[in-house]
C-alpha cells in the first residue's frame, strides 16, 4: 500500500471511536484530512466538531460539519489527530503542521486521544523528527541558545522566505539533534522556559490509542 492509502485506512478506522450525538475533537494534517473526509459520511450522526486549526475548520465546514469554538464545549469524548512521531508508550512529537498549541489544548479537553498514523511514525525514542516549538518571537534567539546547551540545533521555520506565523501569531523553532528518552521530564523542562508557548512533545497529553497503518492493515496499539 502507498502512504496515502495507509492514511485513508486509518482515517476510516478512527470512525469506530466517534460516538453518535457527540462533538468530536479534530486535529490537523494530511492524515487527519482523510479522517475528516471519512467523518463527513456520518455527519448526520454527530453534533459537530472542535478543530485544532483554521485549515481543519475550513475543511470540516466545506463538508457540512458544524465547527464549535473550544470555549463552547466543556469536554470532548474523543480527539482524533496524527503524529510526526509516536513511541511505544504513546508519547508523541507533533507540530509539523504548525498547529501544536491548539492541538494540545483540544487534546487536554478530551477524555481519549486516538492517534492515527502510518507505521513509519512509530519509533523507539523520540527526536529523529525535528521538534517543533512555538515561541514568542522576542524570545526565539534565547530559546535557541537554551536548546544548544542541550545539544540541539534550533532553526526558525520559514514560509516564502519569511518566518512562518502560526494561527496564534507566533513563530516556530524546529530543533534537531535531540534524543528525547524521558518525554515527560523534557516537556516539563522546556515548558518552563520564558517565551515558549508550546513544546511539540505530547507526553502529558499522550495518545491512549494509536491506529497504525501497516501493509497488513490497521494495527491497534493501546497505551
Amino acid at each position: 500500500m502507498t502512504q496515502d492509502e495507509l492514511k485513508t485506512l486509518v482515517g476510516q478506522a478512527a470512525l469506530h471511536y466517534v460516538e453518535d450525538g457527540s462533538i468530536v475533537g479534530v486535529g490537523t494534517g494530511s492524515t487527519v484530512n482523510k479522517f475528516i473526509d471519512a467523518l463527513a459520511t456520518m455527519k448526520g450522526r454527530i453534533v459537530g466538531a472542535v478543530s485544532s486549526s483554521l485549515a481543519s475548520t475550513e475543511r470540516l465546514q466545506a463538508l457540512g460539519i458544524k465547527v464549535f469554538d473550544a470555549t463552547e464545549v466543556d469536554e470532548l469524548a474523543v480527539y482524533i489527530d496524527g503524529a510526526d512521531e509516536i513511541d511505544h508508550a504513546g508519547c508523541m512529537i507533533k507540530g509539523g503542521g504548525a498547529a501544536l498549541t491548539r492541538e494540545k489544548i483540544v487534546a487536554a479537553q478530551s477524555r481519549k486521544f486516538v492517534c492515527i498514523a502510518d507505521e513509519s511514525k512509530l519509533v523507539t525514542t523520540l527526536g529523529n523528527f525535528p521538534l517543533p516549538v512555538e515561541v514568542i518571537p522576542m524570545a526565539a534567539k534565547r530559546i535557541a541558545r537554551q536548546f544548544a546547551a542541550l545539544g540541539g540545533t534550533a532553526s526558525l521555520r520559514l514560509k516564502d522566505g519569511a518566518p512562518l506565523v502560526t494561527d496564534n501569531c507566533q513563530h516556530i523553532l524546529d530543533v534537531t539533534g535531540l534524543k528525547i528518552s524521558e518525554p515527560l521530564a523534557f516537556e516539563s523542562q522546556v515548558s518552563q522556559w520564558p517565551g515558549v508557548v508550546t513544546v511539540g512533545v505530547f507526553a502529558f497529553q499522550k495518545a491512549n490509542v494509536c491506529l497504525l497503518g501497516t501493509s497488513a492493515g490497521v494495527k491497534t496499539l493501546v497505551f
